[in-house]
């Protein structure tokens, strides 16, 4: 007789088809494991984030004491707060390794999961400019109010768009409880795009190193892969907590540990690092609405790639060129977020143009070739 199952017997199988017995290339290394590593350290955002807000005020008067509050007063806020900021970092380390992987290997060709990463790559940049804000040091408020002044190079409607975000005429009480909604309801978004993300990804399965089909040589996810993905897990989560425990505020600005003042002006204000190569680009132009667009588009590129590489087949050479590019392209985003971080006078303002320009041409020759 043939047995039926359950609906719960049912979503068993699925879970055990999809996850344990998925065909995954053979060729698959260590550069793999960044997706993995994603995924846990959004999960780590999303918990530690949710019991910060427990105790977290989104009021301009209180906010930048509820985070003293947390870290003197609160059973083990301390370690909160820090492994919630400095995991943010990692996240977008982690995040640059995972695109920075998918460019060398090709792995654009999979335009569904592409697009879907880049997505979230976008949605995470917004989640961190808005908790970059909330709590309301020098450098959070003069942060929130050059960035959302952007919005002014809108042609007619700049002006009224800003003063809609702001909740006023200038940053206060409204756009700090505007930034921890949107902070707050932003990661599930997120979680719904990894979802998706996921599932374009086992459409079509993964790529590889050697760019072989992975119907033609794959081995079982688990054992092999979940063994490898947990060692990594655990090495980076070493490293992760040596950063939290040891050096706690390397990644944190000195002015943020200042209460905001409107009447005073930072020296120099910046965002965090993993903003600084976009930072460079916006102040290497001139022009406002000029610079605004480069900005939007060093990030929306990404976009692009699909796009540009739809042939199945290239040569050899071809393959050998983009890979030169790519690591002239690292050379060259790691310069502009060291500029990022120097003053805008010479000769950094003079080299942050000539490496913007080189950032935009790398594209331009890949699309090219």
């Amino acid at each position: 007789m043939k047995k039926t199952l359950r609906k719960d017997d049912m979503m068993v199988v699925m879970i055990n088809n999809s996850l344990i017995d998925l065909p995954a290339p053979s060729s698959l290394s260590y550069f793999w494991n960044f997706g993995s590593l994603l995924g846990v350290f959004l999960g780590f955002q999303i918990i530690t984030g949710l019991l910060l807000s427990f105790h977290f005020s989104g009021d301009v008067n209180l906010s930048f004491y509820s985070v003293i509050h947390m870290m003197r007063d609160v059973d083990y806020g301390w370690i909160l707060r820090i492994s919630h900021a400095n995991g943010a970092s990692m996240f977008f380390m982690l995040m640059y390794f995972h695109i920075g992987r998918g460019i060398y290997y090709g792995s654009y060709r999979l335009e569904k999961t592409w697009m879907s990463g880049v997505s979230i790559f976008l949605l995470s940049m917004a989640t961190a400019f808005l908790g970059y804000v909330l709590p309301w040091g020098q450098m959070s408020f003069w942060a929130a109010t050059v960035i959302t002044n952007l919005l002014s190079a809108v042609p007619y409607l700049g002006i009224m768009l800003v003063e809609w975000i702001w909740g006023g005429f200038s940053v206060g009480n409204p756009t700090l409880t505007r930034f921890f909604a949107f902070h707050f309801v932003l990661p599930f978004i997120i979680v719904f795009f990894v979802i998706l993300h996921f599932f374009f990804l086992h459409e079509k399965g993964s790529g590889n190193m050697i760019g072989v089909s992975s119907s033609m040589d794959s081995i079982y996810f688990h054992p092999y892969y979940s063994i490898k993905d947990i060692y990594g897990i655990l090495l980076f989560m070493m490293f992760f907590m040596m950063i939290c425990l040891i050096y706690p505020y390397i990644f944190m600005d000195v002015e943020n540990f200042i209460l905001s003042n409107p009447l005073v002006t930072p020296t120099h204000i910046q965002p965090e690092w993993y903003f600084l190569f976009a930072y460079t680009i916006l102040r290497s132009i001139p022009s406002k609405i000029g610079g605004v667009v480069a900005l939007i588009m060093s990030v929306i590129v990404l976009y692009i790639f699909p796009l540009i590489f739809k042939h199945r087949f290239r040569s050899t050479f071809f393959y050998f060129v983009v890979k030169i590019l790519f690591w002239i392209m690292v050379v060259n985003l790691l310069l502009l977020t060291w500029i990022g971080a120097c003053e805008v006078e010479a000769p950094y303002s003079v080299l942050g143009i000539h490496f913007s320009f080189l950032y935009f041409l790398m594209y331009l020759m890949m699309w090219f070739f």
